[in-house]
């Protein structure tokens, strides 16, 4: 779910949600589309050679979109869209190891903008405006296009590392959605719980077709093939579409997608056992013991517990409140987003969430952005089993049951990576225990172009082994899965 880290929230009173003004495809592109092209960085586009660099920019419209901005770049990785403003680092910041290769030598053109929404937390290109999207079309294309919400709560650029840099060298065009909010306080858009959530979903579909119809005016054909994939909640949202609207794609890679449950599992239902039992674990003694037991029978692995500290700082406490204030908001009362780090027996303390205890109307809520297994297209799903945030066993384990249950098991294929955990860099601190999860995801997209392009059917379901004393760089680009 990764939400960035940042400083706890204030304690106030909890604001009426605001009513969002999304007004998703009600306005015109004439009416609705302001468009702003700036100067060229390369030589321009000869005569007579449609597919030449950045040739036809200027007749290029996002459908739908409130505002939009074209560029034409000599890269669109972020080896040079760093230096040229095109990303932030700080969107994909902790998701990728240090060392991860950073390809080159894709000029292209670039499309930032906005759709219309109501709601504003998204600051960049001091745009203050939710529902951004990024659009990458590579001069040299393979006739492909990768479409991917963010993970955690981050903005469009998050991606640019662990995916957007690759498919782009391999001639995708590639586009993302910020899901229409972002930030750690997600949860005060939209009039009812789950209403942020539920966005997200609605976002990618949006963008998905009007990348498509982006596509056939740069390329004079529509795309050959469009996959989605994502990490985290970006995850989710590959499982989301291919359930809900699997006509839009030919395929996905889930990367250890955050599964939605109503009557569970789901982040609210491991998350509380983390917050309750880890303080006495970290604090030794008696109860230790039983407090390790505690997290292992919510979840967490046996083996991780080196990973432990860190997420109980940074990850655990932050996302249960969040998502929990989200879907539950009644749980604390006036106070938004709960207390951080309370203990156990304050009151209203996530620590003592009891989600299968709570009323109806907040299972309705986690309804709303269920998801049901009902995939249409193939699917492959991987996770790591070292991943605390979202424990395996509570989620893709659970999810690849769903997938089966639905009879829809021909359509998946599922890989446990062993050592893999949910965030990539976190492989840099701990070299000798983690691997990157990045080349596996490599792996298992490669997996899926040649099975819908029927040349080979990927192996069955199994853990992916860790290769026994693997250099670093060696983890860092290779992940098997046969």
């Amino acid at each position: 779910m990764l939400p960035h880290p940042s400083p706890p929230l204030d304690r106030r009173p909890r604001p009426a949600r605001r009513t969002r003004r999304t007004a998703l495809g009600a306005l015109t592109l004439a009416a609705a589309c302001s468009l702003l092209v700036t100067p060229a960085t390369a030589a321009p586009a000869g005569p007579g050679a449609p597919d030449a660099h950045c040739s036809g920019r200027a007749r290029l419209h996002v459908p739908g979109a409130a505002r939009q901005q074209a560029d034409c770049l000599d890269e669109l990785t972020t080896a040079g869209t760093v230096a040229t403003g095109h990303t932030d680092p700080a969107d994909y910041a902790g998701l990728t190891p240090k060392d991860l290769p950073t390809p080159t030598g894709v000029p292209g053109i670039q499309i930032d903008g906005y759709f219309p929404d109501g709601s504003t937390t998204n600051t960049n290109h001091g745009w203050h405006h939710d529902a951004q999207f990024v659009i990458r079309l590579p001069d040299h294309w393979n006739g492909g296009l990768v479409v991917a919400g963010t993970p955690g709560n981050r903005e469009q650029y998050a991606n640019d590392r662990a995916i957007a840099d690759w498919v782009l060298a391999r001639g995708y065009a590639y586009a993302a959605t910020d899901k229409g909010n972002t930030g750690t306080a997600f949860f005060r858009d939209g009039r009812r719980p789950g209403d942020a959530i539920a966005e997200w979903n609605t976002r990618l579909t949006q963008l998905t077709r009007a990348a498509r119809a982006v596509v056939a005016q740069r390329y004079h054909r529509p795309p050959a093939r469009t996959l989605a994939t994502g990490l985290s909640n970006g995850g989710y949202l590959v499982r989301w579409q291919l359930e809900n609207h699997p006509e839009l794609y030919d395929g996905g890679v889930d990367w250890e997608g955050t599964l939605w449950r109503a009557d569970g599992p789901n982040p609210l239902t491991s998350l509380p056992a983390a917050l309750r039992h880890y303080p006495a674990y970290a604090a030794g003694g008696p109860g230790a013991a039983e407090a390790r037991a505690a997290l292992h029978r919510a979840g967490f692995p046996a083996g991780s517990e080196f990973l432990w500290p860190y997420h109980h700082q940074v990850y655990w406490d932050l996302t249960q409140r969040i998502y929990r204030e989200e879907l539950d908001p009644g749980y604390d009362g006036a106070t938004e987003a709960g207390t951080p780090f309370c203990a156990s027996g304050t009151p209203g303390c996530d620590a003592d969430y009891d989600y299968a205890a709570r009323p109806a109307a907040v299972h309705r809520a986690v309804g709303r952005i269920a998801l049901t297994g009902r995939v249409g297209k193939p699917l492959i799903t991987l996770q790591g089993t070292l991943d605390v945030l979202l424990p395996i066993s509570e989620d893709s384990d659970v999810y690849a049951r769903m997938v089966h249950e639905a009879g829809r098991g021909s359509l998946l294929r599922y890989y446990r990576v062993e050592d893999g955990t949910h965030t990539d860099a976190l492989a840099d601190a701990f070299p000798g225990r983690l691997r990157p999860m990045v080349p596996c995801h490599r792996s298992a997209f490669e997996a899926l172009e040649r099975w819908i392009a029927g040349d080979a059917v990927p192996p069955a379901d199994h853990t992916v082994p860790r290769p026994p004393d693997a250099a670093p760089d060696t983890l860092l680009t290779s992940c098997p899965l046969s």
